[in-house]
């Protein structure tokens, strides 16, 4: 019998074997995935066993009771006085994180060098990359100081002007828009506000978003935010593969688009006009020194320094925080001021006490408006602009009151109810910027006001971010009466920044200027 005779029973009895492989191994995988996962509830069942918290369902875990109403750190802020210290957060039921909202525990993580937790920046990483923000150990220590000559003060002493002529470029439109039967909302001018300052200031790039009709970048980084926040949230789309093919997941893919084109063309322009000049006090002859420009030029001892790739990553990352944070921080504050009247009426006055007939603030003026500074500070406390910050334990931790949790835990540092904490905070739903006075602020635990973190993973931006909060609310107050909108109060949404679900919506009244 020849060979070739045999071939076909051959085929058909390895086609069959295949088969029958196949279906064991899937089998195998399906029972070995379930074991896995049977383990690892098992293993998170006890590391959070020392810590009570609200009941969870079988499948969702505490999914459930989030839902994107605008009440959901209403309920978190309510089991946070329920259960003290922290408590278990489970995102359906196989990943849980403690949630912490005292300043003993906070003060316990913050001291450490833990990383940030892999899980929940894993899901930014398409957006803004491997930058200060995700990155951790030696590479972000590189970065980190590479970074900070970015921030020195004779660095941001040029962009006061700059972020005042943002600013009022953003009250010239409210002025056409002044009227006692129509409100503003103000996150959205605000945002683009935010973001030609940061553009101007850190770029060096005229973008012109306030005066066009709409930005696609501004348009790309709210997509993003709900994106990554419903990622997080729906527990299915934690798999790339599901998510990737999920509407979403092509939503994703625009906006990403959108952003990184935006990220490219900021740092093409810039290369072409840095081709001709080699040297940083050329360029600062031309032009005050920007952000931009030390990323470019900075160098480690030796010698080198950021990669394309990590240049990217820092100017998404800087892009992304250095705008839309300190657009929540700056629309929360005003609210705040619509809302408590008498607190706006004495900001008003110091404002006019410092900058008297001028309509720009100068960086000697920041210093001089303390009761600014404690309303601004006092709104961050009610109203952080990030409600949260996470971090995987690196090595096992015991805290104060001897509960303990292991290497490998996430812990997830509430900002939004350590800001509340009424161990720390007298009345602390009640408005009262002169918490913030000297007198008061001495002997405060230092974890119990943390809106820019703390610890060595800070906000390496928050002198940028304060100064231009300081900047918009002052030319406000100066040109605006503000009222709140009794009718459409705003829902605080928990996302990457803190948003209102229906916006910030204000009534503005133009004030008479002296002459």
């Amino acid at each position: 019998m020849s060979s070739s005779s045999l071939l076909p029973g051959l085929v058909s009895l390895s086609a069959s074997d295949v088969f029958r492989w196949a279906a064991w191994i899937s089998v195998v995988y399906i029972l070995y995935t379930a074991y896995s996962l049977y383990l690892r509830r098992r293993h998170l069942l006890k590391t959070f066993s020392q810590f009570p918290g609200p009941e969870t369902h079988w499948l969702y875990g505490n999914t459930h009771v989030i839902k994107h109403d605008g009440k959901d750190l209403d309920i978190i802020a309510g089991y946070a006085v329920k259960y003290g210290y922290g408590f278990p957060m489970w995102l359906g039921s196989f990943q849980a994180h403690l949630t912490i909202c005292h300043p003993d525990y906070a003060k316990a993580i913050m001291s450490r060098q833990d990383p940030k937790d892999n899980f929940a920046y894993y899901f930014l990483q398409p957006w803004i990359g491997k930058g200060l923000l995700v990155l951790s150990g030696p590479k972000w220590f590189q970065h980190r100081r590479l970074l900070t000559p970015g921030f020195h003060y004779d660095v941001l002493k040029p962009y006061v002007q700059i972020m005042s002529d943002c600013a009022n470029v953003m009250l010239d439109k409210w002025e056409h828009l002044v009227s006692d039967k129509k409100p503003v909302e103000l996150f959205h001018f605000v945002s683009l506000m935010t973001l030609d300052s940061i553009m101007k200031c850190a770029f060096s790039y005229e973008s012109d978003c306030q005066l066009n009709s709409e930005s696609e970048y501004i348009k790309a980084v709210y997509e993003l935010s709900y994106l990554v926040d419903h990622r997080f949230r729906c527990f299915p789309y934690h798999s790339d593969l599901i998510f990737s093919l999920s509407p979403h997941g092509f939503r994703m893919r625009r906006a990403l688009r959108i952003a990184h084109g935006h990220t490219a063309n900021v740092i093409k322009q810039r290369r072409e006009s840095l081709k001709q000049e080699s040297e940083l006090e050329k360029i600062m002859q031309k032009r005050h020194l920007d952000f931009l420009d030390i990323l470019l030029h900075a160098k480690d001892e030796n010698g080198r320094g950021l990669s394309d790739e990590d240049l990217r990553a820092e100017v998404d990352t800087f892009m992304f925080e250095g705008h839309d944070t300190t657009a929540s921080g700056i629309s929360w504050a005003l609210y705040c001021m619509a809302k408590y009247p008498k607190h706006q009426e004495k900001c008003r006055e110091e404002i006019r006490e410092v900058l008297g007939d001028r309509d720009t603030v100068e960086w000697e003026d920041l210093g001089k408006m303390p009761y600014v500074t404690m309303c601004i500070k006092e709104a961050m406390r009610l109203y952080p602009p990030v409600p949260g910050v996470a971090r995987e334990l690196n090595s096992p931790i015991t805290f104060c009151d001897g509960r303990s949790l292991p290497k490998g835990a996430i812990v997830v540092l509430s900002i939004y109810t350590l800001n509340r904490c009424p161990a720390i905070w007298d009345d602390p739903e009640v408005f009262d910027p002169l918490r913030f006075s000297p007198e008061n602020s001495t002997g405060r635990h230092p974890y119990a006001f943390v809106p820019f973190s703390a610890g060595s993973r800070n906000c390496i931006g928050q002198n940028f971010a304060m100064n231009e909060m300081k900047i918009a609310l002052a030319l406000t107050l100066k040109r605006f009466q503000l009222h709140p909108d009794p009718t459409n109060e705003p829902k605080k949404v928990l996302q990457l920044v803190l948003r209102s679900l229906n916006g910030i919506h204000i009534y503005l009244k133009k004030i008479p200027q002296e002459k």
